[in-house]
């Protein structure tokens, strides 16, 4: 019978990848203990396991010399062999849950050897069992993760990465991504039975899962010639995503909507209905902030960038776009461009204005001989389609107008 436990160990280690050595150590360890209860050793006991043959063999510690007059323990011991009949058959029952306990902690290992480089990868899963706390979802044959939805006004230390609203039943297939894997060698757990729960945590609404589904259904942005700059997500009601194109000619907003709005139709039915507004990202950040409050059109924005502050002109008919709902669309604006913004109409910022620095336009700024685009834009938000005079930024008609409206008019575009 010993012998066909060996053997039985060597076939476990061999399948699950374990050194044969270290799960006879632990056996020794786990069987030294229970020998010292079950025999009333006052002082310990040691086992032994024959690496050829699986006999077990009990020693206990008897003290050697005199004890320690600080710690009051004794450091040498003789060792008595007191190994009771059918000691190898007892140690075949009590190391099962032994066994079990080093296997599955292997398998943790294993994979967290392998996930814990693919932090923010996304992943694709199917649910297998859902409670009220947490997800439990299948990424392949032995791999399991956890998408946590605990109540955080019962557990504030816990997660909760699931979309408000979101539902799922056994066998649906789920996009994530992965946000941490826990190490099983751990000696703190940080969760209440950690042990026990799937050692992957994948979130739905983290900021980057939006961006990894646009490198899944954009190859543009897969191949890097487009890139998404900042993402702002109120998971599962409304997110903007804000993309620049490395190569000029092509616009990087089309790109990631695609023909008819295929592309983006793809990642929004892949968040469940979560509308996802694209828009052009720049470097300058009145544009940029002009651009992030899309779909309300802008008449002027003014930049404190000491104070990380802008403070944006829309007409009187733009005030409740530009706003949003409770607040949303300005909300998502000012995390996708990372300033305070502070939205007024035109009607009640005119006097406001007048107080605000304004932005001059030297004349050597602009090149000799450069050719581009009047820009000047109307009160109602149309710009001039007309080329402007060699040496200034406007075309004729509106040179001496733009000149009026800087000195006077409160409503021009900075």
């Amino acid at each position: 019978m010993a012998s066909e436990m060996m053997e039985a160990l060597e076939l476990l280690c061999q399948e699950k990848h374990i050194d044969q050595l270290y799960l006879i150590d632990r056996l020794e360890q786990s069987l030294a203990k229970s020998y010292t209860d079950v025999l009333h050793l006052p002082f310990g006991a040691r086992v032994t396991i024959d690496r050829q043959t699986g006999r077990v063999y009990v020693y206990e510690l008897v003290p050697r010399g005199e004890e320690d007059p600080e710690t009051g323990e004794y450091s040498e011991f003789d060792e008595v062999d007191v190994t009771p009949p059918g000691t190898s058959r007892i140690a075949a029952q009590h190391a099962k849950a032994e066994i079990k306990a080093i296997v599955r902690n292997a398998a943790r290992l294993q994979i967290y050897e392998e996930f814990s480089q693919r932090v923010g990868d996304i992943i694709t899963g199917t649910v297998l069992q859902t409670t009220p706390d947490f997800t439990i979802i299948k990424i392949r044959e032995g791999v399991e993760a956890e998408l946590p939805h605990f109540d955080q006004r019962r557990y504030p230390e816990e997660r909760n990465e699931r979309p408000a609203g979101e539902r799922y039943s056994h066998n649906q297939r789920l996009r994530a991504i992965i946000i941490d894997v826990r190490d099983p060698n751990s000696t703190q757990p940080v969760v209440r039975g950690e042990r026990q729960r799937p050692p992957i945590v994948v979130s739905r609404t983290h900021p980057d899962l939006l961006r990894r589904l646009f490198e899944l259904e954009v190859p543009e942005v897969y191949d890097g010639v487009v890139e998404v700059r900042s993402v702002a997500r109120e998971p599962g009601i409304r997110s903007k995503v804000a993309v620049s194109s490395n190569d000029s000619r092509l616009d990087p907003v089309g790109a990631c909507v695609g023909p008819k709005g295929s592309r983006v139709r793809t990642v929004v039915s892949e968040l469940r209905g979560e509308r996802v507004d694209v828009v052009l990202w720049s470097d300058d950040p009145a544009r940029r902030v002009a651009s992030a409050l899309s779909p309300a059109r802008v008449s002027r924005v003014v930049i404190d960038e000491e104070n990380n502050y802008a403070t944006v002109i829309v007409p009187d008919d733009q005030l409740s776009l530009a706003i949003g709902k409770e607040g949303q669309n300005a909300r998502l604006a000012a995390r996708l461009t990372g300033l305070h913004i502070d939205i007024k109409n035109e009607s009640l910022a005119a006097g406001v204005l007048r107080d605000l620095p304004r932005a001059t336009i030297e004349e050597d700024e602009v090149e000799d001989g450069e050719s581009h685009r009047c820009e000047y834009v109307s009160a109602s938000g149309v710009p001039c389609r007309n080329m402007a005079r060699p040496g200034s930024r406007y075309c004729g008609i509106h040179e001496a107008m733009a000149d009026a409206e800087v000195s006077d008019d409160p409503d021009s575009l900075i």
